[in-house]
């Protein structure tokens, strides 16, 4: 198109501008960058200067510090008025202790003012050392003493290893030594408030460098001291700048204590012959060390900040640092490091960005031919924007002002790009969002309407195993339609624009008004003919999920707005599938959960409805809690997935019943196992009455005097008929069994009866095997009528065992036996029929429970099944099972089922082993275990308040069950 004096090319505005500003851009950012890196590389070199004068100094404290602290306390140790080398020995724990505390210490000694000596030395492997004192093997400490002896000196060596077992001992007649000759004897002798350092000098005895600590010792005439070597002050300085930096540590006498040079020569300086004959440390004017010599002279103008100075032709940066040495003279420390290496890197940096900038500007100058119209501010708005919808930022509109058309059209279109994704990623956010299905067809509705410009809707959805739609879901003039006498769309149905557009896509037609009344029914909004859109929803595999038809505002739908109701409906497709497939698998677990309960109660006639009862008692009660609006629940809710979870639990809380064997669950008298034994005892009872009949028979047709013989058989036929009926009456478990009763049952287990007939043939291999802990009897053999047997004892397998440190924190005492099957042992119960062995069995099952449903991969809003699941037999004190949780280890909806499940067990009229109670006893009953800190007294309180237990009577107790009582006594 022509330009026009508004709408002017874009490389015109640009062109002649771009390399004058490129030019003066590179060398100005070259500059500033060159100077800046120059300034900042000195500066980190400066702080790296005082770093490294920080650690030496504090590498030096470290060494001299607690060498003088030491020698202070030894002044007054014992030792120091010790005469006799034994008694200095007593102390040589105290000073050993020191020593291996002290690194840099090599010994520590005392000198008396008779000329008397001892030291303990630290053993280290020395040539000159090893020479001199040629230790023994394992020597960790040499104690050297010089002693006076009937006026003497005598000269004596003792080796120890590291627990201070003496070695060896070695008299040294020629070890002549007199520590009052010493420098530090003199100037200890003369300090004898604080301990004072020597100057570094020569060790004789290890020619090595050191310094010595001492002291005069408290109210003695003696002198304590220390020796420290300067091999660990050394370390301090190998820390190099650059590859030719130089370190070096003196003393006030320029004396070089050790020294740096670069990265490879670290050392200590050799020593030197003094005029007088004895070795000294050399100064730093006979090194070579020009460059430290030349910082030295200038130490004062660097002691408090580095700076510059020149030496052997070229710029160094030095630092001069004053090193306090505690008790002794400051050393300093010298440190220097040349320019060139210090900016190397900034100098390589400078070169290469000029060349990078050197490049860059014949790029530049041909892009700016090139390319200059894509350089603008407006291009530029439009990028940032386009970076924002990238980053999904679609807070602010697009704004581009400029008088370019191709600008002003670009920025319409991506306007109209950033609505459109925006409307499409909150469409989408919102429909991932929603967990319940009907909530998400009114969603979808809502926001396709909505896009669409529609006044409402109706989705269809596929009916299960069908060839039709269902209406499900309407909204008109955002008000939910009744779809409830809504006709099923056949598929097939030709006629319906519904299955058209099932089976052709995206229809857009005007419907008649009948049209739309079998759409929508009769709606007063609806008055005339009116254009509708209808289209499938169809998931990713291009399957039909349902249809949705949309009544129009307007005649006609913008292409792009119509592709965007298109691409929005396929989300929402696959919004409903997956939100299907949840519902389909959620009703599928619900189905299994079910399914498990309902085969727990039917295992056992006896249990049957207790997983139903229990779930519905639960949720009673966590409704009422719900609904407090003051008190310790006016802050309790459940969240839908915290209901969901309450459900399963309640619903699985005795899932590990499936584990529990019948006979157990279902066992009504104390004999019974899979049948009661009581028949095989009355069949005993039925032998002996025949032997009392046989032996009465018998002794009659040996003459004996029938009458007298008639008597006593009467009477042993009566004493049987009532111990037998007295072990009926025990195997029943009605009374408690007390010690009296226990005895006769022992009285009658005395009898013996007499078996003929073996009983190891025609049993199971595992009876067989329990029969053979014992040997077999001699046929025939005298048996009591009522006995304990090793073959009634089940022993209990590892996979049955239940360690104390389990990982679900069981705490309960598991029995030595799986069963014991004891005629005796069974009998004498004291309540109820089950043993300890078969209590246990049953209390087992709330262990199945959890660990069965800790196994299982619970999403994170079901993860508290298990424990809501497996609680309801703890005790609010500490005392129930299987964790001995107290009160505020468990949650709430489990304290809510532990009640649930006292309640359901004490009105149940389906147990073998009691009756069902009345309310007012169960209540009652409740009302102790309350007292008893069993329940939790404020949830038993709004269970009585809230009149739950009356609703759930009414519901599944028995009209004899419900009477009327006060609950008032119960809620105090």
């Amino acid at each position: 198109m022509p330009f026009s004096n508004k709408n002017i090319p874009l490389h015109v505005h640009i062109s002649y501008l771009f390399t004058g500003l490129m030019l003066a851009f590179s060398l100005l950012i070259g500059i500033v960058l060159f100077e800046r890196m120059n300034k900042d590389a000195l500066e980190a070199t400066n702080q790296r200067f005082e770093m490294i004068s920080k650690m030496t100094a504090s590498s030096v404290a470290s060494v001299y510090q607690p060498t003088k602290t030491f020698v202070d306390i030894f002044a007054h140790q014992r030792i120091i008025k010790a005469k006799t080398l034994n008694e200095r020995l007593d102390s040589l724990r105290y000073i050993t202790t020191a020593l291996s505390s002290i690194e840099s210490a090599t010994s520590t000694y005392v000198g008396y003012r008779n000329g008397e000596f001892f030291m303990v030395r630290k053993w280290q492997e020395n040539k000159i050392l090893r020479t001199r004192l040629n230790p023994p093997a394992n020597t960790r400490w040499v104690v050297q003493s010089v002693s006076l002896i009937d006026q003497t000196m005598q000269g004596e060596y003792l080796y120890y290893d590291a627990q201070l077992k003496e070695l060896g001992r070695r008299i040294d007649p020629n070890y002549k030594f007199d520590p009052r000759t010493r420098p530090w004897y003199s100037a200890g002798f003369n300090s004898p408030d604080s301990a004072i350092a020597s100057d570094p000098y020569y060790f004789a005895t290890s020619e090595q460098v050191g310094v010595s600590y001492s002291k005069k010792a408290a109210g003695e005439d003696a002198v304590v001291a220390m020796d420290i070597v300067m091999s660990r002050i050394q370390q301090a300085l190998r820390q190099t700048i650059t590859p030719n930096s130089r370190i070096a540590l003196i003393n006030l006498q320029e004396e070089v204590l050790c020294w740096q040079r670069g990265t490879s020569d670290s050392r200590v300086p050799k020593l030197i012959a003094r005029p007088d004959g004895s070795m000294g440390l050399p100064k730093l004017i006979n090194q070579d060390a020009p460059v430290l010599q030349i910082l030295l002279s200038k130490a004062a103008q660097y002691s408090q900040h580095p700076g510059t100075f020149s030496a052997t032709d070229e710029q160094w940066q030095g630092y001069v640092a004053n090193i306090d040495i505690p008790g002794g003279q400051p050393l300093r420390l010298l440190i220097a490091s040349p320019q060139v290496e210090l900016l190397a890197k900034v100098t390589a940096s400078r070169n290469q960005a000029m060349l990078i900038f050197g490049l860059l500007l014949l790029i530049g100058l041909f892009a700016a031919l090139k390319f200059s119209r894509m350089a603008s501010k407006p291009l530029k708005s439009l990028t940032d924007e386009a970076r924002k919808i990238e980053q999904f930022d679609f807070e602010s509109p697009i704004e581009v002002k400029s008088h370019i058309t191709e600008v002003l059209q670009l920025a319409n279109a991506m306007g109209n790009m950033k609505s459109t994704i925006h409307s499409f990623l909150d469409m989408s956010t919102s429909l991932a969002s929603e967990t319940n299905f009907e909530r998400l067809l009114a969603r979808v509705l809502n926001e396709l309407s909505d896009i669409a410009g529609a006044q409402g809707g109706v989705i269809y959805l596929p009916e299960p195993n069908t060839q039709s739609l269902k209406a499900s879901h309407g909204l008109l003039n955002k008000t939910a339609l009744d779809l409830s006498k809504r006709p099923l769309i056949q598929l097939d149905n030709s006629d319906s624009i519904i299955a058209r557009s099932a089976q052709r896509g995206t229809i857009i037609d005007q419907l008649s008004l009948e049209q739309l009344h079998n759409l929508f029914g009769s709606q007063p909004s609806i008055t005339e003919a009116m254009t509708t859109i209808t289209l499938p929803l169809k998931d990713r595999n291009q399957t039909l999920v349902g249809v949705i038809v949309m009544l129009l505002r307007t005649n006609k739908v913008d292409p792009g707005r119509q592709a965007l109701i298109e691409a929005i409906s396929g989300n929402a497709a696959v919004a409903i599938e997956n939100q299907r497939l949840i519902q389909e698998q959620k009703t599928l677990l619900e189905a299994f959960i079910q399914l498990i309960a309902g085969a727990i109660d039917a295992k056992s006639p006896y249990t049957g409805g207790h997983c139903q009862r229990v779930p519905e008692l639960t949720k009673m009660l966590a409704r009422a809690a719900c609904a407090e609006q003051d008190g310790p629940y006016a802050d309790f809710q459940l969240s839908e997935g915290e209901w969901e979870q309450l459900h399963i639990a309640a619903w699985l809380h005795d899932c590990g019943k499936v584990t529990t064997p019948e006979y157990v669950v279902d066992k009504a008298t104390k004999l019974e196992t899979l049948y009661d034994r009581i028949h095989e005892v009355r069949m005993r009872f039925e032998v002996l009455k025949r032997d009392a009949q046989i032996n009465y028979w018998q002794q009659v047709a040996s003459g004996g005097d029938r009458s007298a013989l008639e008597a006593q058989l009467e009477e042993t036929i009566t004493q049987l008929d009532d111990d037998y009926a007295f072990i009926a009456t025990c195997n029943e478990g009605g009374e408690f069994m007390a010690p009296e009763k226990v005895d006769r049952l022992k009285q009658i287990a005395a009898r013996t009866w007499q078996r003929t007939l073996s009983d190891r043939i025609g049993i199971s291999h595992e009876e067989k095997e329990r029969k053979a802990r014992a040997p077999e009897a001699t046929l025939p053999a005298t048996e009591p009528l009522l006995s304990d047997k090793p073959e009634h004892l089940f022993t209990r397998t590892a996979r049955e065992q239940l360690p104390e440190d389990n990982p679900w924190g069981f705490k309960v005492n598991v029995p030595e036996y799986l069963y014991n099957r004891g005629e005796m042992y069974n009998l004498s119960v004291g309540r109820g029929t089950l043993s300890e062995e078969e209590r246990y069995k049953i209390n087992e099952h709330i262990i199945q429970t959890i660990i069965m449903l800790e196994k299982l991969p619970f999403p994170r809003h079901l993860a508290r099944v298990p424990e809501i699941a497996g609680g309801h037999h703890e005790k609010m004190d500490g005392t129930g099972y299987p964790k001995r949780l107290k009160r505020d280890e468990m949650s709430l909806p489990a304290r809510m089922m532990a009640i649930a499940d006292i309640f359901e067990a004490l009105t149940a009229v389906d147990r073998p082993y009691k009756k069902g109670k009345t309310l007012s006893e169960a209540i009652k009953i409740m009302g102790f275990m309350r007292k008893d800190q069993h329940i939790d007294a404020d949830l038993f309180a709004l269970f009585l308040r809230s009149g739950i237990y009356r609703e759930y009577a009414q519901r599944y107790m028995k009209p004899e069950q419900i009477d009327e009582f006060d609950i008032s006594p119960y809620l105090s």
